[in-house]
């Protein structure tokens, strides 16, 4: 959806609550209070039915189409059945944004009924034959007279239910009850989000529905509903029922949940941490938390995002607007539905992956992002990762004033998968030389035993921070008569400058230890109840550092890649096969699509029937070599081929036996021909079990035989593709075999991948042990798997068709690694989370000098032609460019220059091959750059161009720039800008050839370059232009 309107979300100069009144639980009337205390600057106006002068002493109005003015933000506090007639009323008055807070749906007529008592409820129920008596409703006293009792405004009501008529809420059932989207129910009969109804119902689709129609009718922005509201602390904006204030910050709170919004707002104030924004999405009809993240990454002034997830509606747009918040901010994030039994929106499960949770795992560890586990654990991570240095590794020292706390502390390490860290021979003398370790001299832990001081505490925190082995220090402390909390607090404050290392620390206790954790927080230092948690903190920050490695690194050259005529192979291969009316691809076509790719399969004849299956096997002994004599004199297996056995992640009960359509040590062409007919019969006998009549019989399309692969110390392993229903595509490997369903060793990473990202997900399964304790040349055998990860990384781009594809065995020996069986099936055309390496768009063109050249999008793996190319600028190319002067490239820089997001960013590069020394590979160097960054709406692009100093003047800066246009246009961008500066006469020479607008920006002194790509097809995107910003 983008981030449109959202401004007037977060920043609105006037605000409308629609159904506030001042009885005691009306929620308008909460969210009316909260602005006013709140301090909020700007108009107020309350719409309600009942005619009221003022609501809190704010103007009140009967009806939309009686405001004087159109507001910046609509609250809308109705009754959920009443909110699309609203919101269509309201986009005709051209309002843009309408914040529902609004919760609860009426699934079914008698949930309506519910809301009604007394006089209303009876109407109803004689009107529609329904046998139904009105219930007592919390908080409603109903006299047996059948009149209202004095006190029913306990719970209010709308003021059609007190005149007898049905209420709003069945204006869908009874359109001529509300035949004005003015006629607005009060809304203290709107549910607060949270609450018993579930959210997940047939009805509560049908509503969102209609709230969406309705609202792109208009182009009105909708937040919610089932929202808590929206929390701008530095604007004063508090436009929520949250019972407490939000105190001002640098925390952006970002969630899916109501009620989770009110307690993170007081777990927030128990701690000290204030919001920059806080904002709860409800059942996100409109705006979605990707188009919030953006509008952060744009004007949010936070240092840190926190997010609640529950479920992910566009991964694509997800990942990217993570992927920018990440770069710039520490990003945590804490996602529920982990289970089935939690997950209410019915998400499939991920077939081959037993535990669907593993693939959020890695998709925010991609995107740079920090999981963890509980809300409680959400603030450590905060207080921790926004005060920490940089972390270099993950070893941590513990110094304690007693074993058993600094046991406790190694156990919870250790169990996280953390490291102890070893002292170097210097600290461990210079502990023993000042007695400060009684338990363990000279070791980690430092245990100073129960006689220590605060001055004894900060000499042994001084000696292990400054060891090079060590990099965070876990300071645990137990109160005692010579080391009081909190004096030992003051005093590591005191010395805290001195310390070269992270300081985390644990003050266990209560008494005393409140005021040691106070001296702590107020120096911003780290500090936890326990030393279970100081250790946690300190993984959480070994996490960050792995995530922000992993978004920085430039990999190294690929391996491998693909080319026009290889994706054209395979696709024919689909092709053919969905001509033939399969969604799947039979063991012989896969083979090839494999062998397409350079993956190697094992030797296989495929055979129609027992005669040439016995043929096939004689002409395979006949001509056998030397070499490969032993494999083809057997033993052999034969494989059955069908649409019931051609699926990939499934797995038979009894796998060795007959039924599963495989046999194995088959000797000669006797037993290969009575296993044929043997398997046929055993398939025909399984249609009959199965009662299959004649047109469904299975039809066997052909037998695989193969000789046995044994020997060669073979390692069985599993990769694949198979496709999740959020983030689409997803790569498996891990152990193979038919046991691999039972040892659930199934690590799994999101494409594409590149060498780093392949040997990180290889790290993480078991085979990563195996093949490093058991290969004669473990770096060579990662190389290969790695290698054949990225190639099926690659497969899965080129035919995004492929709904599942499984290699298992995959045999690694010492010679390769070969599959031995596969299955691949079909399916919808999927998204992927992460765009892949656009390969279409290379080209190779001719200058008008001869040269001929590679004009290709960017990757991650160009990072060293970057590096060489930034070194052969001059310093004015390098000042042109940037603006000012830039030596060298840092680490991040490449990674920012090369690792860039498809789907928002693009980089043509320029390229030639170079004459290589002899016995040497060839080499390319890189020419010249052009970049784009899209806004989260595309509405305008900003482009900049840098050509190397030798090669201006060849028409390389007009290529790139026509590439670059061709390709915005064809995106939809309306415009694209950039800024030159003054003295660089080459590129306003170009920007005039090229039909852009120049412009003198007396303000920035520079010139303002742009140019209209396309024309804008609605108002909000005239506006945006005419906007400027």
């Amino acid at each position: 959806m983008g981030t449109r309107f959202l401004r007037n979300f977060f920043e609105p100069a006037s605000i409308v609550v629609i159904g506030a009144s001042e009885k005691p639980h009306s929620l308008g009337g909460q969210v009316l209070r909260n602005l006013l205390e709140g301090g909020f600057k700007g108009a107020l106006t309350v719409v309600n039915p009942k005619g009221y002068e003022t609501v809190h002493g704010v103007a009140c109005v009967k009806r939309v189409s009686e405001l004087e003015q159109v507001p910046d933000l609509a609250i809308l506090c109705s009754p959920p059945d009443t909110l699309p007639r609203v919101v269509e009323k309201l986009g005709r008055r051209g309002v843009k944004a309408a914040l529902l807070i609004s919760g609860g749906v009426a699934p079914t007529p008698v949930s309506s009924l519910a809301r009604v008592t007394g006089k209303g409820l009876e109407m109803l129920s004689r009107r529609d034959g329904l046998n139904f008596s009105a219930p007592r409703l919390p908080g409603i006293h109903r006299p047996t007279t059948g009149k209202p009792a004095p006190n029913s405004s306990a719970t209010e009501l709308s003021p059609l239910d007190q005149t007898g008529e049905p209420s709003a809420s069945s204006a869908e059932r009874y359109p001529r009850i509300a035949d004005s989207t003015d006629d607005v129910l009060d809304t203290s009969r709107a549910r607060e989000p949270g609450g018993e109804v579930p959210r997940i119902h047939r009805d509560q689709e049908s509503l969102n529905s209609r709230l969406l129609k309705a609202a792109r009718g208009s182009g009105i922005r909708l937040l919610g509903p089932e929202c808590m509201g929206i929390c701008v602390p530095n604007r004063h904006l508090n436009a929520s029922f949250s019972g407490q204030p939000v105190a001002k910050g640098k925390v952006a709170y970002l969630g899916q949940s109501g009620m989770l919004g009110n307690a993170m707002i007081d777990w927030a104030a128990g701690r000290g941490i204030g919001f920059s924004h806080l904002v709860t999405l409800g059942d996100s009809v409109d705006v979605m938390l990707p188009d919030l993240i953006d509008y952060l990454n744009q004007y949010g002034p936070s240092q840190a995002l926190l997010l609640h997830l529950e479920r992910i509606h566009d991964p694509m747009h997800f990942m990217t607007a993570l992927r920018e918040a990440s770069r710039n901010r520490l990003v945590l994030a804490i996602k529920s539905g982990r289970t089935p039994e939690a997950d209410l929106f019915g998400t499939h499960v991920t077939r081959g992956v037993p535990n669907r949770d593993r693939i959020v795992d890695v998709a925010l560890a991609r995107a740079g992002v920090v999981r963890v586990n509980d809300s409680e654990d959400m603030f450590d991570a905060l207080e921790t990762l926004n005060r920490m240095k940089p972390l270099r590794g993950d070893r941590l020292a513990i110094v304690s004033n007693g074993l058993g706390p600094a046991l406790l502390a190694i156990d919870k390490l250790m169990a996280g998968g953390g490291k102890l860290a070893e002292l170097s021979e210097e600290s461990r003398q210079a502990l023993l030389k000042a007695e400060l370790d009684v338990s363990l001299p000279g070791r980690n832990p430092v245990d100073l035993g129960g006689n220590a001081t605060p001055e004894d505490f900060v000499a042994a925190v001084n000696l292990v921070a400054n060891d090079r082995g060590v990099d965070a220090v876990l300071v645990v402390h137990a109160p005692t008569r010579l080391a009081p909390s909190r004096a030992t607090a003051e005093a590591l404050v005191a010395h805290r400058k001195q310390f070269r290392r992270n300081l985390l620390t644990s003050w266990m206790g209560l008494e005393q230890a409140l005021s040691a954790r106070h001296e702590c927080h107020l120096a911003g230092i780290p500090t936890y109840l326990s030393p279970e948690k100081g250790v946690k903190a300190f993984l959480q920050m070994v996490d960050y550092h792995r995530v922000q490695t992993l978004l920085q690194q430039t990999p190294p050259s690929l391996a491998f890649s693909t080319s026009a005529e290889i994706r054209a192979r395979a696709h024919d291969l689909v092709h053919s096969a969905r001509r033939a009316g399969r969604e799947w691809l039979t063991h012989s076509e896969t083979a090839q699509v494999l062998d397409t790719y350079g993956i190697a399969t094992a030797p296989s004849r495929y055979v129609l029937d027992a005669a040439e299956g016995a043929r096939a096997i004689v002409e395979l002994q006949r001509s056998a070599t030397n070499d490969d004599q032993p494999s083809r004199q057997g033993p052999y297996a034969l494989r059955v081929v069908h649409e019931h056995n051609s699926q990939p992640f499934r797995y038979r009960r009894y796998p060795q036996r007959l039924s599963s359509g495989v046999v194995q040590d088959l000797s000669g062409p006797e037993d290969i021909a009575l296993a044929i007919r043997r398997i046929t019969q055993k398939v025909a006998e399984g249609d009959a079990e199965r009662g299959r009549s004649d047109h469904e019989r299975t039809r066997i399309h052909e037998f695989c035989l193969q000789p046995m692969q044994r020997g060669k110390h073979s390692l069985q392993l599993s990769a694949g593709i198979t496709r999740d229903d959020e983030f689409g595509p997803v790569i498996v490997f891990g152990i193979g075999g038919y046991k691999v369903n039972v040892l659930a060793d199934r690590q799994v990473a999101l494409p594409p991948l590149n060498m780093t990202l392949a040997r990180e997900l290889i790290s993480r399964s078991h085979a990563s042990r195996l093949i490093a304790e058991h290969s004669p040349d473990p770096e060579r055998d990662f190389e290969r798997v790695s290698t054949l990860l990225i190639k099926l990384s690659q497969l899965a781009s080129d035919l995004p068709d492929i709904r599942g594809l499984e290699i298992n065995p995959l045999l690694l020996n010492r010679e390769e690694a070969v599959a031995v069986d596969f299955a691949l099936d079909l399916g919808k055309p999927a998204r992927f989370a992460i765009m892949p390496y656009p390969e279409e768009l290379r080209e190779w063109v001719s200058l008008d000098n001869g040269m001929h050249v590679e004009v290709r999008p960017i990757r991650g793996e160009d990072a060293p032609l970057i590096t060489a190319f930034h070194a052969r600028l001059s310093e004015e190319s390098i000042r042109f460019r940037y603006f000012h002067h830039k030596a060298a490239l840092t680490q991040r820089d490449l990674a920012l220059l090369a690792q860039i997001n498809y789907d928002r960013q693009m980089a043509f590069i320029a390229e030639r091959e170079v004459e290589a020394q002899p016995g040497e590979s060839p080499q390319r160097e890189m020419l010249g750059v052009v970049r784009v960054w899209n806004d989260p709406d595309n509405i305008r692009t900003e482009f900049s161009v840098i050509i190397r100093d030798d090669m201006q003047g060849e028409g390389i800066g007009s290529l790139l720039m026509e590439k670059m246009l061709r390709y915005c246009r064809s995106l939809g961008t309306l415009e694209m800008v950039g800024k030159i500066m003054i003295d660089n006469h080459p590129m306003r020479a170009l920007m005039k050839h090229l039909g852009f607008t120049c412009r003198y920006n007396m303000e920035e002194q520079v010139i303002d370059a742009s140019i209209r790509l396309n024309e804008p097809v609605s108002d909000w995107q005239r506006l945006r232009l005419e906007a400027k910003t």
